[in-house]
Order: C-alpha cells, then structure tokens, then sequence
C-alpha cells in the first residue's frame, strides 16, 4: 500500500482556495491540543499522587497503630508501618516523575510551536502576495477590457462619420481612435504582464506548499511517535507502581509467618505469668477421695497409740 503523504493530498483547483492548507494546519492544531490535554492529565496525576503519598505518609508516622503490642507481633507492626512509608514514598517518587514527563511534553509542545511558525509565516506571506498579485490581474482584465470596448466605439464612431463634411470632426474622432488602439496595446502589455507575475507568484506559492506540507508531516510523525513513547512510558510507569505497591505488603506477610505465633504465646506467657497452672489443679472427686483417705489415715494412727498406751499399763 503507497503511504498518503500530505504533499500528494491538500490541493484545491481553485487558485486562491486555501482549504488544503487549513486542514493541515487544523489537524496540527488538534494534535496540539491533544498533546496540552496529556499534559495536564499528567500534572493532575501527579498532584494526585502527591496528595496521597503525603496523606499516606502523615498517617504512618503520625497515627499510632498497636503501640502496646509486643514480642513478634511488635515487630510486625514495625515493618507494616515501615512498608506503609515505603508505599507512600514511591507514590510521591511517581508524582515527580509524572510531573518530569508533563515538562518533556511542554518542551516537546513549544519546540513544534516554534518550528511551525517560522513555516506559518512564510506560508501567510506567500498566500497573501498570491491573492494580491491576482486582485492586481484581475483589475487588469478589467482595464484592458473597458480599454477594447473604448477602441470598438471609437472604430463605430469613425464608421459613421464617414460621411460628415465637417473634417475637424473627422479628426478627432481618429484621433480619439488612435489614441484607444495605443491604450488597448497598452493595457494588453500591463495584462500579460500580470498574468506572467501571477504564474511566478504560483509557481513560488506551490513550491512553499510542497515544502510546508514536508515540514508539517515530519512535524506530526515526531508529535505521533513522541506521544505514543510518552503514553507508553507513563503506563510503564504505572505498571512498575503496582508492583512495589505489591512487594511492600508481601515483606509485610512474611513478618508475620503462622508458625511464630507459638513462639509469640511462649513469650507472652514468660512476660506476664501470674497464678499457678491449670493442669496442676485436682478435680472435686479426687478431693474427696483424698481428704476421706486422710481422715482414715489419721484414726489408724490414734487408736495405734491408744493401744500402746493402754498396754504399757
């Protein structure tokens, strides 16, 4: 498929039709408009950004978050609150790369704005001396046509007087002749004259088309691949954001493993026993079996030493 090139479309018939120019500039102007509304998503993005990695921040270092907590879990809440601050940094570490991003597309914007006027200029200078050097044709059809019909009465005048006897009369309608044919011959000069300016001007006005339509395409290849590269970068961007935003909690998770929650009970313990414990209790009915074998316990030793006694008498 041949590639569409800007200088092979935006022409018109009409000399003095700048309807192919205009589109081109039109398009130009919406791809900077384009390029201006990127510009500020990526300057309210950042503030965005900012906004709530500064809100983030003032959050983790401010409010506290199980400050009497202890042992593992202590810790854990440590690296949480620390990762919560690592969160908050790269959310505004992203603003200011959005906001770097959003100045590259300023520079971008305003360099193109530049480039584009100094061919604008020549372009309205060109158009301008095209349409004037064609009012200036067209008045001379004019004049050269009046100054034909002037000879063709002047020819009709000497025709019928003919047969006038009256020779001064003669006379000045030939010389009102002669002096119409002189100025046909002189209008037909200046006429051609402009006419041959006017193809000059032409042939100047499609030769600074022809490099206008140049410039303009190179320009709007650089505005495509320079925003597709920045819409790219900003997504990657984005992408790179998520992950972090991933790893901080993942570090979070693994501060906090199952398998030290026994440790933390046994610390737990170790720093706030009191009482005695539990499994050393005895249950009611060993109790009573218990108190019932020392009260048998304690009659099969007193009637013993009454026995003693009794025989020792």
């Amino acid at each position: 498929m041949t590639r569409s090139l800007f200088k092979g479309n935006f022409w018109s018939a009409d000399i003095l039709s700048t309807v192919g120019y205009d589109s081109i500039i039109q398009h130009l102007n919406n791809g900077r408009k384009n390029c201006k509304e990127f510009e500020e998503f990526l300057k309210e993005r950042a503030a965005v950004e900012e906004r709530y990695g500064k809100d983030l921040l003032s959050l983790s270092r401010k409010k506290p978050c199980g400050q009497f907590e202890t042992n593992t879990l202590k810790r854990a809440l440590e690296v949480f609150k620390q990762q919560v601050d690592n969160v908050a940094q790269c959310h505004i570490q992203l603003a200011q790369s959005l906001r770097e991003e959003a100045r590259k597309m300023e520079e971008f914007r305003e360099k193109q704005k530049l480039q584009r006027k100094k061919t604008e200029l020549v372009m309205d200078a060109v158009h301008k001396q095209k349409s004037l050097q064609f009012k200036k044709t067209m008045d001379a059809k004019k004049n050269y046509e009046q100054k034909c019909r002037d000879k063709d009465e002047a020819e009709q005048a000497v025709s019928r007087s003919a047969n006038l006897v009256n020779p001064k009369q003669q006379e000045k309608l030939f010389v009102k002749l002669a002096t119409s044919k002189t100025a046909v011959e002189d209008s037909d000069k200046a006429y051609m004259l402009h006419i041959s300016t006017l193809d000059k001007v032409r042939e100047e006005w499609q030769s600074e088309h022809i490099k206008a339509c140049e410039a303009f395409e190179a320009q709007e290849c650089e505005r495509i691949n320079f925003f597709r590269n920045a819409l790219w970068l900003h997504v990657n961007q984005l992408s790179q954001q998520c992950v972090t935003s991933d790893e901080h909690p993942s570090c979070m998770r693994t501060s906090t493993p199952p398998r030290r929650m026994q440790s933390h009970q046994e610390r737990l313990q170790g720093l706030i026993w009191q009482g005695e414990d539990p499994s050393q209790f005895l249950k009611p009915h060993q109790m009573i079996l218990i108190t019932l074998w020392l009260m048998t316990t304690v009659c099969s030793i007193s009637n013993i030493n009454e026995t003693r006694t009794f025989s020792g008498k």
